[in-house]
């Protein structure tokens, strides 16, 4: 494992106008300096919103091709969700671009209901572990950090640290009055699996007048922040070290004491 860079991105994404989204996000991604990854926030061509479904992109539109063409730009793989429909189903997909123009994809399992997300959206069932630098990341969406059991970093044989990820990534649209929960959870996702944790939330107010106070960060294995945003816009880069990682594992291996156990749909 390399040391990874990462750079948050950590916008005020406008409503239901994604030509205006690519405009603004590309500007903050260009401005981002080098990195090896770059996180956008969940939905972020248009603001959480079930309305999207009427305008939902497939994997060859425009959004899916504006972040294969800024990766290859940037040099650096870039990731966050978008609205995206196959067949007659439209999914919160969470896109990986690489820079290479490879993707990979990860659909949102956890659907929230208190939004109606589950009656218009169709739910994911397989993780994703992206492979970086020699970094095993697992990239997940908002409210999928209720969910621990999904989220548990599991035995890998020959992998570094013995365990099946080594760095998970939340992109959110987490409004402001709840966020004491995401920032409570994000330490303790970290905690629990003894991996880096980095969440990247939006600002501002949405078209529901949902306010958003951003409060993304990362946070090291024994859930203390390396960073923490405010509720304005930021783009901030942090390099994370595999070192400390590999240590706490090997001097606290919480993860070989773990409950087996198979998820059932």
């Amino acid at each position: 494992m390399a040391p990874l860079t990462v750079s948050l991105v950590q916008g005020a994404t406008r409503w239901h106008d994604a030509p205006a989204n690519r405009d603004y996000y590309g500007a903050l991604v260009r401005g981002a300096g080098r990195s090896d990854l770059v996180v956008l926030p969940e939905t972020f061509l248009s603001g959480f919103s079930n309305d999207t479904r009427a305008s939902a992109e497939t994997m060859d539109g425009e959004g899916v091709a504006w972040m294969r063409a800024l990766a290859r730009e940037t040099g650096a793989v870039l990731c966050g969700s978008l609205a995206i429909r196959e067949g007659g189903t439209v999914y919160n997909r969470l896109v990986w671009a690489r820079p290479d123009g490879g993707l990979a994809q990860y659909d949102k399992r956890h659907l929230f209901r208190m939004a109606g997300e589950h009656t218009r959206y169709g739910g994911g069932r397989e993780r994703l572990v992206a492979e970086l630098r020699g970094w095993r990341i697992l990239p997940q969406v908002c409210y999928d950090l209720r969910f621990p059991v999904w989220l548990r970093n599991r035995r890998l044989e020959g992998a570094a640290g013995g365990m099946d990820y080594d760095l998970a990534i939340f992109v959110a649209n987490w409004p402001a009055p709840r966020r004491q929960p995401w920032r409570t959870l994000l330490r303790a996702r970290a905690i629990e699996n003894l991996s880096y944790v980095i969440g990247v939330n939006r600002v501002g107010v949405d078209g529901n007048q949902l306010p958003y106070a951003g409060d993304s960060a990362v946070l090291d294995p024994v859930g203390e922040p390396l960073v923490e945003l405010g509720p304005q816009e930021q783009v901030v880069t942090v390099t994370l070290d595999p070192a400390p990682l590999l240590a706490h594992r090997e001097r606290f291996p919480a993860w070989m004491d773990a409950d087996d156990f198979t998820l059932v749909d």
